[in-house]
């Protein structure tokens, strides 16, 4: 784990904080963990300032300091740094398969839509694109998990994905889920389902029509912009 860098993040972050502003993101992220009081621009000024100044040299050592920000975060700004951390171009060649336990772990920990929408389509989406074979029953597998976050993970993690769309894995993680009440996972399938709708609306527009099992939520979002 690289220390200096995580010292240096959050002391970073305590001198941009305006308090002022902490209770009002807080509330709205309806977090219990508290914040900071960072905007985004001062945030990502202040991590190009960081990951600049300590460059990571050894894998391992990058995977440590990502979980050390993570789990022993005081603020949620500190996690969002994480994230950032765990996706930088300067690390994009360490991305590899064996990632999706510390991205599962996040994911879990996380538990709320604004970590986990990020770890589901930029960090295990682009994972399971380039190893389709070893993670694509990983995803069916999270789609019937308990967990409703990994299951929205599995739903969400092809967004962007346009032509690369896998629409077996898409109709089975759908399927595996639809049934379930909760709000997140059914605005996840709409979502998924609308993404997909400006590359193949008429494959959008079938699914729908197929799966009169689809909540109102699921289905207004899915035809949203058809």
């Amino acid at each position: 784990m690289d220390t200096g860098l995580v010292d240096a993040v959050r002391a970073g972050l305590a001198e941009v904080a305006d308090p002022t502003r902490a209770p009002d993101m807080r509330r709205y992220m309806k977090s219990d963990m508290p914040f900071r009081g960072v905007p985004k621009p001062a945030r990502a000024a202040l991590v190009r300032a960081v990951f600049a100044e300590h460059v990571l040299t050894d894998r391992a050592a990058w995977i440590a300091t990502v979980a050390e920000l993570w789990h022993g975060a005081r603020y949620r700004e500190e996690r969002y740094v994480a994230l950032d951390l765990s996706g930088h171009r300067r690390y994009a060649d360490w991305q590899d398969v064996d990632l999706l336990s510390l991205y599962e772990d996040l994911v879990v920990t996380g538990a709320w839509w604004d970590f986990v929408d990020e770890i589901a389509a930029r960090r295990v989406g682009p994972l399971l694109r380039a190893h389709p074979a070893e993670l694509t029953p990983t995803m069916r597998a999270w789609a019937r998990d308990a967990d409703r976050w990994k299951r929205r993970t599995a739903v969400i993690c092809q967004l962007g994905a346009k032509a690369a769309t896998d629409t077996d894995l898409l109709t089975a993680v759908i399927e595996s889920t639809v049934d379930d009440p909760d709000f997140f996972l059914r605005k996840g399938i709409g979502w998924a389902l609308r993404e997909f709708g400006k590359t193949e609306p008429g494959w959008v527009r079938q699914f729908v029509h197929t799966h009169p099992d689809l909540s109102p939520l699921s289905r207004r979002e899915a035809l949203k912009h058809l």
